[in-house]
């Protein structure tokens, strides 16, 4: 079974942490908790030998990390009250995991990418296929999926137990089948304080590809959000992999930056980018 990295609550904050991926992430930051969660990352990255710290922070708090040895990665407009900005900062306990192996691939990846930029592709299904909300009968199925496409990944999405608990929080499934045959499945956690969703967990099934169906995901996601008030729709997916930053690229979706060696996705640490799309 894959390591699982640990998520706790450090006051109002989200924090996961853990071996699996070398790093503390703040994933949700509470300004209340500005600055002890910055004493308490650091303590906790120090004690434990991680070599990164990673967190989202509103653009009025970032002097206070830039301070304390944090570095700017990406930015996303409008991600607090469809107003402020968030920053993805980092700092780095052990410099050589701020060096990029592969940089100028990924700079390729990126170019090839903006290529692309404004393209349209239908979101029509072919016949026999269906797009809808997955349900709590279809969570072995999805994490089955999952097992099957990522050989790591930096949440447990290979285990039924956590997709369903998921489903039951903030996070919403979409599914498209072909009769009862799960073909490929993609997931938007909703802030609905911040009227923000990050969109995530692409994938599809080896015997459907080429068939566009993250961009039908994507296109159904992004519609249902914007019914429900959301005004920002983003993304951190693996700045090496081609075909899924064309698949925001071509939705219209803004880039907004890359995270070095942040995630353990597909087998080994992969760099990121943030897209990013106003609604």
């Amino acid at each position: 079974m894959t390591p699982r990295d640990r998520v706790l609550h450090r006051g109002n904050s989200i924090i996961q942490h853990g071996h699996f991926n070398n790093r503390v992430y703040v994933m949700k930051l509470a300004p209340a908790d500005i600055p002890d969660i910055i004493r308490y990352a650091d303590d906790l990255a120090r004690k434990e030998g991680y070599t990164k710290i990673f967190v989202k922070v509103p653009e009025s708090s970032v002097e206070v990390f830039s301070n304390d040895g944090y570095i700017t990665e990406a930015t996303v407009p409008f991600f607090y009250h469809g107003k402020e900005p968030a920053v993805f900062m980092a700092k780095y306990l052990d410099p050589k995991r701020q060096d990029i192996r592969d940089a100028t691939t990924l700079a390729n990846v990126l170019s090839d990418a903006f290529s692309h930029a404004g393209e349209w592709s239908s979101h029509l299904l072919m016949d026999g296929f269906s797009l809808t909300h997955a349900h709590a009968g279809d969570v072995k199925d999805i994490a089955a999926l999952y097992h099957t496409v990522f050989k790591t990944y930096p949440f447990p999405i290979t285990d039924p137990e956590y997709i369903h608990k998921t489903m039951q929080g903030s996070t919403r499934y979409y599914v498209i089948k072909k009769s009862h045959l799960l073909a490929a499945v993609a997931s938007c956690d909703i802030d609905a304080e911040n009227r923000h969703v990050e969109v995530t967990d692409f994938a599809t099934g080896l015997l459907f590809r080429r068939h566009g169906f993250a961009s039908t995901l994507l296109a159904a996601m992004e519609a249902d959000m914007k019914k429900e008030g959301i005004q920002l729709a983003y993304t951190i997916c693996r700045a090496g992999f081609g075909p899924i930053n064309t698949v925001f690229i071509s939705a219209g979706y803004q880039y907004g930056g890359m995270l070095p060696n942040n995630t353990n996705i597909c087998g080994s640490m992969e760099c990121m980018n943030v897209w990013y799309k106003k609604m």
